[in-house]
């Protein structure tokens, strides 16, 4: 292991000083930035999500969840929060420090954050916010993936609701959409390696097409998706089909604009405008994300004020466009590192549920999702032919 002991330097410290000024200003004024993350954590997104109809549940056979707000961050705020926690120095405080005092769930530790909740809550069926804390406790004891291990248990449920498993397969344990009791078990059986557990460890694609059905697993490109129905809201569908990672919202969370209104207020139902929004999204949490800067500094930074940070850092003048392109080449590049991995546009799909089976109940009741609609224009857009390999010329012109 290596340890650094020397000082972090910059060219100009006041003028660095100055220009973090400027931007944490942007944040605090920031009504997500600067209010909500703090005041309810990352989980304040539940109500939100299903206010609009776009919250998976029961393994995304729907989009709504009649009784989302007993998991939602306002419920964690009165239940279970201790203090808000957060990474060093820093002005947003997003995490949870929570401590849960129902003898059955004790226990204490950070979290959980919205994907949490939603992936044993509502994808599970479940709105028991002390069962749910209790698993994601456990998670971080053993170090697991929450949306993974959530999302695993809701496929197992659904494979079980559906008579594809029985009982003889779990273990002897009932796993019925809303039992905390059997998602807890199945919860600690992962950790532990234990029965069933061991095929849940695998992930929800390979647990799925060991019993020959791997379309009830919600991934993309195998990696689980995260708590925001593509069906309410394309641009995010879009976005999962079409990751370098699969289904991740962290690498273009256009969620900002469809659903916070953040920086402006797009329609979530639309197809219109969406690959090129996707594309921004996509390109500058790239650049961000190799800066070293956390990705809730864009509720309240743009790309020029990113490009001014990171100059003030460096010494180097970078402007928003160099910032940007430096986005473009990353993404790029790892779309590259795939194909050349065997990956090809045959993968940049979403699960067949959400372009078929419309939501069910709630706001969105009706919706599928559209990417058949969006995906020739990514392509385009992108300056990739039509089976999604970027050209000769737009290589070139990124000087890779």
């Amino acid at each position: 292991a290596v340890r650094g002991t020397g000082a972090v330097r910059v060219p100009d410290i006041k003028a660095f000083r100055d220009t973090v000024v400027r931007a944490s200003a942007k944040i605090k004024a920031n009504s997500v930035g600067g209010q909500g993350l703090r005041n309810f954590g990352t989980d304040v997104l539940v109500n939100i999500l299903n206010e609009l109809g776009g919250l998976p549940t029961r393994n995304f056979t729907d989009g709504y969840f009649p009784t989302a707000d007993k998991v939602g961050g306002e419920s964690l705020a009165k239940q279970l929060l201790i203090r808000p926690r957060g990474c060093y120095a820093c002005i947003i405080s997003c995490g949870r420090a929570t401590k849960v005092t129902n003898p059955k769930f004790a226990g204490q530790g950070e979290g959980p954050e919205y994907e949490t909740a939603w992936a044993f809550g509502p994808d599970c069926g479940i709105d028991n916010l002390d069962a749910i804390t209790k698993a994601n406790y456990i998670c971080n004891d053993y170090g697991m993936d929450t949306i993974t291990m959530g999302s695993s248990v809701a496929c197992a449920m659904n494979l079980f609701t559906n008579g594809v498993i029985t009982t003889k397969d779990t273990d002897g344990i009932a796993l019925n959409f809303g039992d905390e009791d059997a998602m807890l078990e199945m919860v600690r059986k992962t950790a532990e390696g234990e029965g069933f557990g061991k095929k849940l460890a695998l992930g929800s694609y390979r647990l799925a097409e060991s019993y020959g059905h791997p379309e009830y697993s919600m991934t993309c490109k195998k990696q689980e998706m995260p708590a925001y129905d593509p069906r309410a809201i394309q641009g995010i569908g879009l976005n999962f089909a079409t990751g370098n990672r699969g289904g991740c919202h962290v690498r273009g969370y256009t969620i900002s604009p469809e659903v916070l209104g953040q920086p402006v207020k797009m329609d979530p139902r639309v197809t219109e405008g969406k690959p090129a929004l996707d594309i921004t999204f996509q390109d500058l949490t790239a650049a961000l994300d190799s800066s070293g800067m956390c990705l809730f500094t864009t509720f309240g930074l743009g790309a020029e004020d990113l490009a001014e940070l990171l100059s003030a850092a460096t010494g180097l003048n970078i402007t928003t466009e160099e910032f940007m392109k430096i986005g473009t080449r990353i993404w790029n590049l790892e779309r590259l590192f795939n194909l050349k991995a065997g990956l090809s546009a045959a993968d940049d799909k979403l699960p067949e549920r959400l372009t078929k089976d419309p939501i069910l109940t709630g706001p969105s009741k009706g919706l599928v999702n559209r990417l058949g609609e969006m995906l020739p224009e990514y392509y385009k857009l992108r300056g990739w032919d039509a089976v999604g390999v970027p050209t000769k010329q737009t290589l070139t012109d990124l000087g890779l």
